[in-house]
């Protein structure tokens, strides 16, 4: 009879899992920002015409922007502008899985992008990724309160300290700024954390 030898394989250890994690969370979002500059050097290429694909409010060409709005921007500074946010707020995001990641990008793109088309003011053009960062800003400090989970929520707590002014940008009053962006990426982000959480086993406040 013969007989089979088994080979004991060791665990990937946690710290090397998490550097992992975090390795692949980094190429991620640094893929995303890249993107984000080859569309602006290619529309700096044929002069700024890619712009005009961007939301044109109730109109049917404008639906369509909504695919492509977070892709493009007004110059380079608009995009530098953008970037750092970005970087940083998909890193946080891809470092809880591709999978989540996908999931409130698409919510913050689809939804932030449906309220701008429905909203904004008549023969404009809405451009740029700034709905995006307030949708994964306020899904970053909202989703801890849906899940009760404590890194979370701490996280959350600091995000709003240091950057929560930012949350001004949802309201009317700058020139050339869509705020209407900003505030349906907003609360497409906290949609986002509610559906997330729903989704996971929720930690108890108290135990």
């Amino acid at each position: 009879m013969s007989s089979s030898a088994y080979r004991r394989v060791a665990a990937p250890r946690e710290g090397t899992r998490s550097r992992g994690v975090i390795a692949s969370a980094a190429i991620g979002s640094t893929a995303f920002v890249a993107v984000l500059w080859l569309s602006e050097f290619v529309d700096t290429l044929v002069g700024n015409r890619l712009d005009g694909l961007g939301i044109r409010p109730r109109t049917e060409d404008g639906l369509v922007g909504i695919l492509w709005a977070p892709l493009l921007h007004g110059g380079w500074g608009h995009l530098l502008a953008n970037s750092l946010p970005v970087l940083v707020l998909g890193f946080i995001i891809l470092c809880t899985g591709l999978q989540r990641w996908l999931l409130v990008t698409a919510i913050v793109w689809l939804l932030g992008g449906l309220g701008t088309w429905l909203t904004g003011g008549g023969g404009s053009i809405h451009i740029g990724a700034s709905g995006l960062v307030f949708g994964w800003f306020t899904y970053v400090i909202s989703v801890g309160f849906f899940t009760r989970r404590t890194g979370q929520i701490a996280l959350g707590i600091t995000l709003f300290l240091v950057y929560g002014g930012m949350l001004w940008g949802v309201l009317p009053g700058r020139p050339g700024t869509s705020w209407q962006g900003h505030l349906f990426g907003a609360l497409a982000g906290i949609l986002a954390a509610w559906l997330v959480g729903r989704r996971e086993p929720r930690q108890a406040w108290i135990r």
